[in-house]
């Protein structure tokens, strides 16, 4: 909602208070009453924005049960109570099990979505678990490992629209392509044999929707699932709408080795670095070793000492230099 909208609503609100006021001799009040709950609604409005539509849903069904639930508690007790004992049991049995069965809602509901709502209301299952693979993740293949080694459980979807785009991929004139889509189909392929997992592919498709990884996460929105991904637009676009997102990438910089200062490692100086008479080499995993002084070291095995390390958006980059240096 912006400003112009917010002053309107408030004005409204002291226009009522102001009419309020004439009526019944109190203008001067009645001005400061209206500005009063102007203020309040427009301070719920900005907290309602921050809640999801599924707490809000799971809330109110909770305050319902809960109500229904103390008033059918206190039906047999109202031949035996006296007047003022029913209405203080009334009041304390309400209060209780209302604000019990809506705290209880908004903490069950914050993952429930408008289409999962209506997938309840149609009689269809609300399974739990489910995980949608995304194209680039199936190529990249080292999701197939992480399965296999039996970190991630569940029922993995393999939705038709993406079958799609790895045939559309492996048919491509373009040589890298076509390795590309081949090898996403043979890592499918090795996924649909694991036994200790379920795979499904799902017909559902978005007509109205033409990108790929917008109907991925109009997908994960219907069958409330976790997209499976190493694309990081993906990632963010997902998680602004609410999706969970499991990262390969994350997962993978988070797996790294911890490398301290101080630490000596025995590394191959494969190339010159950016700056003057540096050295690069890299670890097993991938991790990018700058050297200080490496420069007449390259092609050689070395001992080197670390000095720092280094996190940025792209990963991690370790500063080291000769041990004989020191």
């Amino acid at each position: 909602m912006n400003i112009f909208a917010r002053i309107a609503i408030v004005t409204v609100f002291i226009f009522a208070g102001y009419l309020y006021g004439i009526k019944y001799g109190f203008v001067a009040e009645g001005l400061i009453a209206g500005l009063f709950f102007g203020i309040i609604s427009i301070i719920i409005e900005s907290r309602m924005r921050k809640v999801s539509f599924g707490s809000i849903f799971g809330g109110l069904l909770g305050l319902s049960i809960g109500l229904i639930f103390a008033n059918l508690i206190l039906l047999p007790l109202r031949y035996v109570i006296t007047d003022e004992g029913r209405m203080l049991s009334s009041f304390i049995m309400n209060a209780i099990l209302g604000y019990g069965g809506m705290f209880v809602g908004l903490h069950r509901g914050r993952n429930l979505t408008i289409p999962a709502i209506m997938r309840l209301f149609k009689g269809q299952e609300l399974e739990k678990d489910l995980k949608i693979l995304d194209t680039s993740v199936i190529i990249d293949g080292r999701i197939a490992d992480v399965i296999e080694a039996g970190f991630v459980e569940g029922t993995f979807i393999i939705p038709q629209f993406i079958l799609q785009e790895l045939q559309y991929i492996a048919d491509s004139p373009d040589p890298m392509r076509r390795t590309k889509g081949r090898r996403g189909l043979d890592i499918l392929h090795r996924i649909q044999k694991m036994s200790n997992i379920d795979v499904r592919i799902v017909e559902e498709d978005f007509p109205k929707i033409k990108e790929v990884d917008a109907k991925l996460v109009a997908l994960a929105r219907l069958m409330n699932a976790k997209v499976i991904t190493n694309d990081f637009n993906l990632n963010k676009v997902a998680q602004l709408q609410g999706v969970s997102v499991l990262n390969i990438n994350e997962l993978s910089n988070v797996l790294k080795p911890v490398v301290l200062p101080g630490e000596s490692l025995s590394l191959f100086v494969v190339k010159e670095g950016k700056e003057y008479n540096q050295g690069v080499a890299y670890l097993d995993d991938g991790t990018m070793v700058v050297i200080e002084n490496g420069r007449k070291l390259i092609g050689k095995n070395v001992e080197v000492t670390v000095t720092s390390v280094l996190q940025t958006t792209a990963g991690r980059m370790i500063f080291a230099k000769p041990k004989e240096e020191e």
